[in-house]
């Protein structure tokens, strides 16, 4: 594997978006998107895997996010237009691109590329139906749609704000098409994404589902990066 101190890197902006592209010069790469409270700079660990196997990663801020410092909202209706403004500069750049997403960048990723030309995508923990994540987070604050109609927005004890505005548009955006070779890594004990969600939507789009029983929706523990490495590994 590649220290990642002898690994090419450069910064870049896509309009105002911070990048850093990582690795030697090739026809193929991958993007990196992060989920919630992640950074540009998660993509240099894959990028030592990525590198040796022929393949450039670039990992980009998405908004409120590492660099940021405008006032763009991690809403997905200002998310999906940098993501193609991302996908317009890989595919100006570069022949065959391909997407590791984690969470919600992975729900913002088949929002943007559904109708997109990849080579493959890798998903981690992912947000695969937003709609059920959202009513889900409403039961667990004891909030129905008609309050949240009336309030718009409602702060809730787990550090999320519930939304009206973005609860219709999920409902208005749903992914109804996903014909890109995907391999999802879930972990068994994700306080967030239900199992069930993640089987059917493998199972509807058939992509292929690898479970660490034990691991948590965020994979940080030593043994959970292990896993995490060794199925990047395999997959890359």
């Amino acid at each position: 594997m590649m220290l990642a101190g002898l690994m090419k890197k450069e910064s870049i902006l896509i309009d105002n978006i911070p990048g850093i592209l990582l690795g030697e010069k090739s026809d193929r790469i991958y993007l990196y998107v992060h989920g919630q409270g992640g950074n540009k700079e998660e993509a240099v660990r894959f990028a030592q895997i990525a590198d040796p196997k022929g393949w450039q990663v670039l990992g980009i801020d998405l908004p409120e996010h590492g660099e940021r410092k405008d006032t763009a909202k991690l809403y997905p209706w200002e998310v999906i237009p940098e993501l193609n403004k991302a996908a317009e500069y890989l595919a100006g750049n570069w022949s065959n691109v391909a997407i590791r997403a984690n969470s919600i960048g992975a729900w913002f990723s088949m929002l943007a590329f559904s109708r997109k030309h990849l080579e493959k995508c890798l998903f981690v923990s992912p947000v695969l139906d937003m709609e059920r994540l959202i009513t889900d987070m409403m039961k667990w604050s004891l909030v129905t749609e008609e309050q949240l109609q009336i309030k718009k927005e409602i702060p809730t004890d787990f550090g999320q704000t519930l939304s009206w505005d973005y609860l219709c548009y999920v409902r208005q955006h749903p992914v109804t098409e996903w014909n890109i070779p995907t391999e999802i890594l879930y972990a068994g004990n994700d306080n967030m994404i239900q199992k069930e969600t993640v089987t059917a939507f493998a199972a509807k789009f058939h992509c292929n589902l690898t479970v660490m029983e034990n691991g948590e929706h965020w994979f940080h523990t030593a043994e959970q990066l292990q896993v995490l490495n060794d199925w990047e590994q395999r997959m890359a």
